[in-house]
């Protein structure tokens, strides 16, 4: 199979299509959207436009285009893999302060330092100065930073039924306080 015989790409690629595939399992590579067998498609179009029949047999010249640009190619996901593993790493150390959840391994934020940028900051005040702190922070903590109370419990480093309590007790005081004779809820002044 030469050139100089008028040999066609598409004969070629009819006789030589089973060469990707067997390096692609050769080089034990995952391939579920045929990146790489087209990969070596068009390593099979390069080797045959640059075959020159007086240098060697063009089989090999096949395997070796092939099987190179599958390795090339396989190398630059590789190196992609690794570049977005450390930046999600990095980015995770950034936001977080290497607190996890004991059970799920989730992390946990770190939330100190930010504040509430609310409009009707009154009103939280108004809210605050009617609460204990503990019942405060169970509302800072699980209405306004919406955090679970599991992860109030482990923040706190008290126990799950001690959050639950300070926030059935939160409730029933700012009933008492905001819900009027008539059963409304007054509207903050603005």
């Amino acid at each position: 199979m030469d050139k100089d015989m008028n040999v066609t790409f598409e004969e070629v690629y009819e006789q030589n299509k089973r060469r990707i595939h067997y390096h692609i399992h050769k080089l034990h590579i995952h391939d579920p959207h045929q990146e790489f067998y087209q990969e070596g498609l068009c390593a099979m179009w390069n080797a045959y436009q640059t075959y020159q029949p007086d240098k060697g047999v063009m089989s090999t010249y096949f395997n070796y285009t092939i099987r190179n640009r599958l390795i090339d190619i396989l190398r630059k996901k590789t190196r992609e893999q690794q570049h977005d593993d450390s930046c999600v790493q990095e980015v995770g150390a950034a936001l977080y302060s290497g607190n996890r959840n004991r059970k799920s391994e989730t992390p946990i934020p770190d939330y100190t330092g930010i504040s509430v940028d609310d409009s009707s900051d009154e009103m939280w005040e108004q809210v605050k100065s009617q609460l204990t702190e503990a019942q405060w922070n169970w509302v800072y903590h699980y209405i306004i930073l919406n955090m679970s109370i599991k992860e109030i419990a482990e923040k706190q480093g008290t126990t799950i039924d001690a959050v639950k309590s300070q926030g059935k007790r939160a409730r029933q005081k700012l009933k008492e306080v905001w819900i009027g004779t008539e059963g409304q809820v007054p509207r903050p002044a603005r």
